[in-house]
């Protein structure tokens, strides 16, 4: 692939002699601090979707719950050392079937689970003993809800549990006030079960208003429009005339409780109390003083340092874990990098998470930054390890300033050999995010070869080094000849011995194959992806450009490069692809681990005819002829045949268009390399060195 020219000079000793900055930024300016950072672990905003029907909250400790106001914390209550507790919007839900079988009720929420839905089993208590509810989700409209319940109630195996003539209901947020007030949750959820026995729907709930701690109460109805509450009121004012009611105040706080039976191991589980919180206004805050953390269920089981905020977000659940800001710094060094690497790489490292969290500013609407790379890697207190932690203890309050400003520290996991320009990446310039070599290679370290191998059939693939052995003869073109060495060997689309790799064929002990070309495992460095059909590289293209690509693709070819080699604009049958930025070429392939490759159009060839003539394919879709070695002329009806060019090599081609991806790195490729900060850690070089190597004059300050 063609690259930017480059030169670096070699010290005596091997090490690559770097560029000292020459580091003028605006003196005096302020560095920017942060007490506490927000980070979203689930949210629903314009710029990051990631939805949870309900979140699930233990420690090891008590967990303290309250609600958040301007003026601090309302405390509520709090629970037991190891007990569990769970939030879910008080929102529209399809309620799908009611019954007294617990069996019947759990059979149904598996299959909800196995269709990839939400669902939950609460369960209602009166005289006449429990009646389980599955419900599914949580939805912005009683609209939506139903939909989604006349989708559940088609499945044929809920249908059968249900009943066949059963129809889906909705829970919605519409409740009615009883004025009871009581003192405990016990108290409140009595008085509940006394109104269910009488034909009143009833639940013990909790009302915070202002400043005051939280009450419990009572309310009736869970109901999705003013007409259903209105029916609910009559029939509840029938049974008990004294009762006095009024639809909630939207200004209170109302957190509804219902007995949630969906992690339950069986009926006779004590359920885990369910907290429905209004999709507006409310705050719920939950946090522990526990060294343990508080454990969220529905994120891996994850721990997390700090404190969490349930709240309302466009009508979708948000879950905050808001975090001392170093503290939050030591679980992304340790999910960023490996602990194992050298201490400057770490240290580079957490200065660069420091100051990439610091520039982000309120990136997500209520959150500073998102757990998932989208930000940065954040794996709570499990990601922590004590190597990066003290990498973060370190450079505490160091960060990374450009022009008396913290910079975007943008990284990625490995830049290839040379890190890309801003420009070619994002469509913009930035002063210090410029292509400067990487020593990346270390990811290489120990892998295994792997042979590009053609098969008897004509097939081509990939079979692992220690699987075939040299027989020492050479095939009519001067390739090595090899012989697999075990039965049932698989020979693979690409160099990487994994599940969800292609298996192009599999061949037995003793057979021959001849090598086209010896690689090493795709990695972070290098790789390889593809081969493509035309119509399988078209569909995924679908709905990731800006302008589709009309008709099949017959060529694909890069007709523009950055600094660093990678493409800023592909042409498809001789048509720039119409991207937003050119890192998008990495999704619109179909998931490219970089930008930085070439294309292996396979069915690109130019072929000599006679005189000066000649014909270009797949242009020129006519028939092919070859002359054998007998001399005799034939059609070329193959799909795989096989070119020795000028300098000896043979190189494999298609008769139709098809399109490898061959490439280096693992990520945008702007800023830092991690692998690259191994690198230069391994030279010998120190935090600041490799920051300002990758963050052009850049200067490292402290607080």
């Amino acid at each position: 692939m063609p690259k930017a020219k480059r030169t670096i000079a070699v010290m005596a000793a091997g090490i690559i002699a770097l560029s000292v900055w020459n580091s003028r930024p605006t003196e005096g300016a302020a560095v920017p601090t942060l007490d506490t950072i927000r980070v979203g672990i689930f949210m629903n905003t314009s710029n990051y979707s990631l939805n949870t029907a309900t979140a699930s909250f233990s420690s090891a400790g008590s967990l303290k719950v309250g609600v958040r106001l301007p003026s601090g914390v309302v405390p509520l209550f709090a629970t037991g050392a190891g007990d569990t507790i769970r939030f879910a919007m008080d929102n529209y839900s399809p309620l799908l079937f009611e019954t007294a079988d617990y069996m019947k009720a759990l059979n149904a929420l598996k299959r909800l689970k196995a269709l990839g839905a939400s669902g939950m089993m609460t369960a209602v208590t009166a005289s006449g003993g429990k009646t389980y509810q599955i419900s599914e989700g949580s939805y912005a409209t009683a609209g939506d809800a139903g939909a989604a319940g006349d989708k559940w109630m088609k499945d044929a195996t809920i249908a059968g549990i249900a009943g066949k003539s059963a129809k889906a209901g909705i829970i919605g947020p519409l409740h009615l006030e009883t004025g009871l007030k009581f003192t405990s949750q016990g108290e409140a959820s009595a008085a509940a079960q006394k109104l269910s026995a009488a034909g009143i729907e009833a639940y013990a709930a909790m009302k915070q208003s202002g400043t005051a701690a939280g009450a419990y109460t009572v309310l009736i109805g869970a109901e999705s429009d003013a007409a259903a509450l209105g029916a609910v009121k009559a029939v509840a004012q029938q049974a008990d005339a004294g009762l006095t009611l009024s639809q909630t105040d939207a200004k209170s706080s109302y957190i509804l409780i219902r007995d949630d039976y969906t992690t339950a191991e069986s009926a006779s589980k004590p359920p885990v109390p369910l907290y429905s919180v209004p999709v507006a206004g409310t705050k719920v805050w939950v946090e522990t003083k526990d060294a343990s953390g508080v454990k969220l269920a529905e994120r891996y089981n994850r721990s997390y340092r700090g404190s969490f905020e349930v709240s309302g977000l466009n009508n979708k659940m948000a879950v905050i874990n808001e975090v001392p800001f170093e503290q939050y710094v030591y679980a992304v060094v340790g999910a960023e990098m490996p602990a194992s690497w050298p201490a400057e790489a770490l240290k580079a490292q957490a200065v660069a998470a420091r100051s990439y969290a610091l520039y982000q500013g309120f990136g997500f609407q209520i959150a500073h930054v998102v757990d998932t790379t989208l930000s940065q890697a954040y794996g709570g207190i499990g990601s922590e390890k004590p190597a990066s932690t003290a990498a973060v203890d370190a450079t505490k309050g160091e960060v990374a300033m450009y022009g008396g400003k913290v910079i975007n520290t943008v990284f990625s996991s490995s830049a290839g050999g040379f890190t890309a320009d801003a420009q070619e990446i994002w469509g913009s310039s930035v002063d210090y995010l410029k292509s400067v070599q990487s020593p990346d290679s270390s990811s290489e370290n120990g892998l295994f070869k792997w042979y590009r191998v053609v098969l008897a059939n004509n097939q081509v693939g990939y079979i692992r080094e220690d699987l075939v052995e040299d027989t020492g003869q050479k095939s009519a073109g001067g390739q090595a000849v090899l012989r697999v060495k075990g039965d049932s060997t698989k020979v693979r689309a690409i160099p990487l011995a994994q599940d969800s790799t292609e298996v192009v064929a599999t061949v037995g002990k003793g057979a021959l194959v001849v090598q086209l070309e010896k690689v090493t495992q795709s990695n972070e460095m290098s790789w390889v992806r593809g081969t493509y059909s035309a119509a399988e590289l078209l569909k995924l293209t679908q709905g990731k450009l800006s302008k589709a690509i009309g008709g099949p693709i017959k060529t694909l070819e890069i007709s523009k490069q950055g600094p660093s080699g990678r493409p800023t604009e592909i042409e498809a049958n001789g048509q720039p692809i119409s991207v937003k930025t050119p890192d998008a070429f990495r999704s619109a392939f179909g998931g490219l681990p970089s930008t930085l490759f070439t294309i292996d159009e396979t069915a690109r060839v130019t072929i000599a005819g006679s005189g000066s003539a000649t014909s270009e394919r797949p242009a020129d879709g006519g028939a092919m002829y070859v002359i054998g070695a007998d001399g005799q002329k034939q059609e070329l009806k193959a799909s795989n045949y096989f070119i020795l060019n000028g300098g000896g090599q043979v190189r494999a081609a298609t008769k139709d268009p098809e399109f490898r991806f061959v490439g280096s790195g693992n990520g945008h490729g702007v800023g830092l390399s991690q692998y690259g900060a191994r690198g230069l850690a391994n030279l010998g070089y120190d935090y600041k060195y490799i920051m300002q190597y990758y963050y052009k004059d850049a200067k490292i300050v402290k607080e």
